[in-house]
């Protein structure tokens, strides 16, 4: 579980800073740059959304040992003004509740506490159905889940989501409803009292 608390002011301008356009849509990732992340994926899904959705922006948020290869990876792929490689940020309680969709592309995953932020904070979700993730995010109602490692099945349900507003608000709504009902921290403390309860 993670903490519930409210969005907090200046997300906007915190996007312009880093060199997003006012009103661009903007896929949002927080994740290590480790390979079980796969941004090589989303690097390649978003050359694909980029040809229907050139206004589109990936911020990825975080630091790895692999930001040096995705950095010229993007590159390759034409993607130097489409993706911002935002580095590690302390303010992500201003800048997830202003991404359009968060995505996590993991090939190998938990649960990914990512996406249990952008829940408590109403965001629609991309999603690889990779390890706990299916856990979390309810496809077709509080996301869209894809297999891993497939670049064109990224794109195309970016590209979906993106491009329907009504849908975005209901996945938005009906996932801080699931962050609510079971992904609080509170819920976790109360949970894990009850399996100790049963077991002494």
């Amino acid at each position: 579980g993670v903490p519930l608390r409210e969005p907090q002011p200046g997300g906007r301008e915190a996007l312009e800073s880093l060199g997003v356009p006012a009103g661009a849509p903007v896929v949002g990732n927080v994740a290590a740059l480790t390979d079980h992340k796969d941004h090589r994926t989303l690097l390649e899904a978003m050359a694909i959304v980029r040809r229907s959705r050139p206004e589109a922006r990936l911020v990825i948020v975080g630091e790895g040992e692999l930001r040096s290869a995705l950095e010229a990876r993007a590159r390759a792929l034409g993607l130097a003004e489409t993706v911002i490689f935002a580095g590690f940020r302390g303010d992500l309680d201003r800048l997830i509740p202003t991404f359009t969709v968060f995505c996590l592309s993991s090939h190998l995953e938990g649960l990914g506490t990512s996406l249990l932020d952008a829940m408590a904070f109403g965001r629609p979700i991309v999603a690889t159905a990779a390890g706990g993730i299916p856990e979390a995010v309810v496809d077709g109602v509080t996301g869209c889940l894809v297999p891993p490692r497939d670049p064109q099945a990224l794109a195309e349900a970016l590209i979906a989501v993106l491009g329907d507003e009504p849908r975005r608000a209901e996945m938005g709504r009906a996932g801080r409803r699931r962050f609510e009902e079971h992904f609080t921290a509170e819920r976790m403390v109360e949970e894990t009292l009850a399996v100790y309860q049963e077991v002494v």
